[in-house]
């Protein structure tokens, strides 16, 4: 958990990268917070706070590219962040423990603030809408609202059988793998997962709570997004959320999987700007 003692003391941009992905090239940055340098991408000038949160290992284009190039910059601010040991926000690497999800909360909590950028609505994917919902209920003053697709609050036998089947990277598919292999080498990138799932390991030993018991603690508005065809997180996780996070909307897409948000792309921004805006009421 990184603790700024002094914020504006330690807080620093340490570099840019161009980007050629846009014809305006949006430029990624790193901050430095106490002794941990995150990347992120800051692009858009629209009057509304949207902050894209990761999931597992993810980074800013393998994770919301679409989101990215298809939120409108009108209308939003968007922030993609790599938390700790996740793409550029290394060195140091990282090897997860039962904590990370609160420890990525705090880290996230610390960048908005020392950016300015709040209140904000937080879009959160799979391990990013956990740490989503963690960073909903203990600093309900800096969000708005809360999307999260992929997530889950607990984690029980049969999330641990899924998770098993894909601890070895060789199990993942070519395009998936790639990207990752060449970021972090395949070596790592084991090494990450193994401890990924070694983690998870842990919290179902320690009863399987998340932040289940936290989700009371949710006040802004949410809304969850799950794809029918998750082989990662089964039906039960969705209906837990929408009945235990107060006013919770749910949009089910019916041949959706985990990633769903690249998949369906175009549906999936059109949904949560609706959403982020109070449209469609």
């Amino acid at each position: 958990m990184i603790i700024l003692k002094s914020l504006f003391s330690r807080v620093r941009v340490l570099r840019t990268k161009n980007m050629a992905t846009f014809s305006t090239k949006p430029k990624e940055e790193l901050i430095s917070l106490d002794s941990q340098k995150i990347n992120y991408l800051k692009i858009g000038n629209g009057p509304n706070n949207v902050l894209c949160f990761p999931g597992a290992l993810g980074t800013i284009w393998s994770d919301f590219k679409p989101q990215i190039e298809g939120l409108d910059g009108q209308k939003f601010t968007v922030l993609v962040w790599e938390p700790p040991g996740h793409g550029f926000s290394r060195p140091p690497e990282r090897l997860l423990t039962s904590k990370f999800y609160e420890e990525d909360a705090d880290t996230a909590h610390d960048l908005i603030k020392a950016l300015n950028f709040h209140p904000f609505s937080l879009l959160g994917w799979s391990d990013g809408g956990i740490s989503g919902m963690i960073y909903a209920a203990k600093y309900p003053k800096f969000i708005e609202k809360l999307v999260i697709w992929g997530s889950n609050s607990y984690v029980h036998s049969k999330d641990i059988e899924n998770y098993e089947k894909i601890r070895n990277i060789k199990n993942w598919s070519e395009k998936a793998a790639a990207p990752l292999k060449e970021l972090y080498g395949a070596e790592k990138l084991q090494e990450i997962q193994n401890s990924w799932c070694d983690a998870m390991l842990e919290i179902n030993r320690k009863g399987g709570d998340i932040c289940d018991t936290l989700l009371k603690n949710i006040e802004c508005p949410t809304l969850i997004l799950h794809g029918d065809k998750d082989p990662l997180v089964g039906a039960e996780h969705y209906e837990n959320l929408v009945t235990k996070i107060k006013g919770a909307k749910l949009h089910r897409f019916p041949d959706g999987k985990h990633n769903i948000h690249l998949r369906y792309a175009k549906e999936f921004n059109d949904i949560v700007t609706k959403f982020l805006l109070n449209e469609g009421k």
